[in-house]
């Protein structure tokens, strides 16, 4: 049997009639930059979010950029991340100028020790970006507590958890990018909501920064000729909106079939000793963008898996502190032991709305095997 680590194909399968519809309708309108389905799908996605608005960018990573950007910060300013995520959280602190500041993380979620934040704010920490990893929301109510604080502005990564929740301490449910001053969204292909390129979004319920961002994002114009900033060119295509919007109509349902998926992994992978299935917190919901375990000989079991033709991913494999790209902050090995420990044990499974509970049995008889021989 051959299992794939991601299969977009049942998706596009199933909304074939649909996508072909908007596709065409915006090949006949013409309008492909900032055209009517750019302005449709941020209404439907801010009123996904909870959020008043939501402005389409070129990328996530663009999206976290500009985020940062309207929240002035720069040069010789500080912005604590994770130190286990993917690298363009940390690009995107260094477009703007100012310095990645990492802390570790909790080695149950993988997501921001909030414990540990604390001792990493200095005068020139300016803002905090908690990452939502692998679809579980970090634990937004003390980072939120901190911020305040301390007077650090907030920009949510939720590059790999759209539709997420978040239950605050007045028992209230919040979708995750919502708490924060602004939240970013990834729509690269294997993302729980994915386009058929890149693209991303940012929400926001303060209005001057939703105007801010509409220019920087549009090359810092406010009409075709008149530039009033230095801006980008960081547009979502037109194209891209029309097949999102359709998309986002089926989310929910994707998110609760990936909910049912993990919960057939924890259960066929129970027994199966030295296996650390995801963990849940009680006052989050889980999408499960990434199904990841923890296992021992790791990369032995890697090669083993793909032996029998399933295919895993490893996310992530060094922390962003041992990065050569980051060397000249100094820091060394055994500055974050939780994320250097997560980074040599965990195993990304294939996860999907459409995988089959047959697929999940074949791939934990496969990592016993491995785990045994």
């Amino acid at each position: 049997m051959k299992i794939p680590f991601s299969d977009v194909k049942a998706q596009h399968r199933q909304l074939k009639n649909e996508l072909e519809k908007v596709f065409a309708r915006v090949v006949k309108k013409g309008d492909f930059i900032l055209g009517e389905e750019v302005r449709r799908f941020e209404n439907d996605f801010a009123r996904f979010c909870g959020s008043r608005y939501a402005i389409g960018t070129s990328s996530g990573t663009a999206a976290l950029f500009l985020a940062l950007r309207s929240l002035g910060i720069g040069r010789g300013d500080e912005v604590i991340i994770p130190a286990f995520t993917y690298i363009a959280t940390a690009f995107a602190v260094t477009y703007a100028g100012a310095t990645p500041v990492f802390v570790d993380i909790r080695d149950d979620t993988y997501t921001l020790d909030t414990g540990k934040i604390l001792k990493a704010i200095t005068k020139h920490t300016k803002a905090i970006i908690p990452v939502h990893l692998y679809g579980q929301p970090a634990c937004m109510a003390a980072i939120c507590a901190i911020a305040k604080n301390h007077r650090l502005k907030i920009v949510e990564d939720v590059a790999q958890a759209h539709g997420a929740a978040i239950k605050t301490p007045d028992g209230k449910w919040h979708t995750a990018g919502n708490l924060g001053d602004i939240g970013c969204f990834s729509f690269y292909p294997s993302k729980n909501l994915g386009g058929l390129g890149d693209g991303g979004m940012l929400v926001t319920s303060n209005e001057a920064l939703y105007r801010q961002l509409r220019i920087l994002r549009d090359c810092g114009r406010i009409s075709k000729y008149d530039h009033v900033t230095v801006g980008y060119n960081a547009r979502l295509d037109t194209l891209q909106a029309a097949l999102l919007r359709v998309k986002l109509t089926h989310l929910k349902r994707w998110n609760t079939m990936r909910q049912k998926a993990a919960q057939v992994y924890k259960e066929v992978l129970k027994d199966i000793p030295g296996v650390v299935v995801p963990f849940k917190e009680k006052d989050r919901s889980h999408v499960y963008h990434v199904y990841g375990v923890r296992i021992p000989h790791r990369d032995k079991v890697f090669e083993s898996l793909s032996k029998k033709n399933i295919s895993c991913i490893i996310h992530y494999p060094k922390p962003l502190h041992l990065q050569t790209a980051y060397k000249e902050l100094g820091y060394r090995k055994g500055d974050f032991p939780v994320s250097e420990m997560v980074a040599r044990e965990i195993i990304s499974l294939p996860m999907y709305p459409h995988i089959k509970k047959t697929q999940i049995v074949f791939v934990a008889n496969a990592l016993k095997v491995a785990l045994t021989t």
